[in-house]
């Protein structure tokens, strides 16, 4: 379920405040495939167990934040430090 434009358009980081866009197809395919092999996890450290389907990214390519059934899951704790996708 594509998430409604112009929410997208006043959602931002809970903790910078920075913007947030789209998850590019690129970057949610290496995210799924580390997501696949255990190797990611959220802020808390829970490791993620299902594949994302959406995210939001910040503007400054830091952070992302899953979206589930078109629900933006913008919860400080539960953002994956996109340092996870670099480093594997």
């Amino acid at each position: 379920m594509p998430i409604n434009r112009e929410l997208l358009d006043v959602l931002v980081c809970p903790v910078t405040k920075l913007p947030v866009s789209m998850l590019d197809g690129e970057k949610l395919d290496t995210l799924n495939r580390l997501v696949a092999a255990g190797k990611i996890h959220t802020v808390d450290g829970e490791v993620l167990q299902a594949a994302v389907t959406e995210g939001l990214i910040t503007s400054n390519g830091n952070m992302i934040y899953r979206i589930e059934e078109g629900i933006p899951i913008m919860l400080e704790d539960q953002g994956i430090t996109v340092d996870q996708l670099d480093n594997n």
